[in-house]
């Protein structure tokens, strides 16, 4: 069984990783939901802790730590969750979190983890057309690229914002197959 860490941020596509999480999970797979503070205001910890059968993990708990069982004493809650991760995806990745991943700033338990970890780390993209095309985001997932991580593209589709443009989060087929072929 993989360990896959599932990073929501703070997107309306919140909602569809519920059910690439709900995917995961019966692929047997142990999925861990680590949510940041703008992904709570769209879907909360409660649909996600439901759909995985496992706690979630929201800033509340980010300067909790855990016992390790190897070395009897406490470690932070990111580092252990770094290290168990077989594969982080980050989805819906709002233009914020790829440029805090990509620059390297962790202000919260999701961006610790991130940078803690050596597992594999897919990107699946979610934001309005003029936020995806614009040169400083299109940078940023170069950078991203150019260091291992796997972006899933995002489609063209529907957007909040009432139009369609390139930006709309990829299916959950194509990401659900994208974490399983890793």
């Amino acid at each position: 069984m993989n360990d896959i860490i599932v990073g929501v941020s703070g997107s309306v596509a919140a909602y569809k990783a519920v059910e690439i999480v709900r995917k995961l999970n019966k692929k047997e797979n142990n999925v861990i939901v680590v949510m940041t503070k703008a992904a709570t205001k769209f879907v909360s910890a409660l649909t996600f802790q439901t759909v995985s059968n496992n706690s979630v993990f929201t800033p509340r708990h980010f300067f909790e730590g855990v016992h390790s069982k190897q070395k009897d004493e406490q470690i932070s809650l990111h580092i252990s969750l770094a290290q168990r991760a077989s594969l982080i995806l980050l989805v819906p990745a709002t233009a914020n979190i790829i440029a805090k991943i990509a620059n390297g700033i962790c202000d919260d338990l999701l961006t610790n983890v991130v940078i803690a970890t050596k597992a594999k780390l897919l990107i699946a993209p979610a934001m309005n057309e003029n936020m995806y095309t614009n040169s400083i985001v299109q940078e940023n997932i170069e950078r991203l690229k150019k260091r291992g991580c796997k972006i899933i593209s995002p489609v063209i589709g529907d957007l909040t914002c009432g139009k369609q443009g390139m930006g709309h989060l990829a299916s959950v087929k194509t990401i659900v197959e994208a974490v399983l072929n890793h």
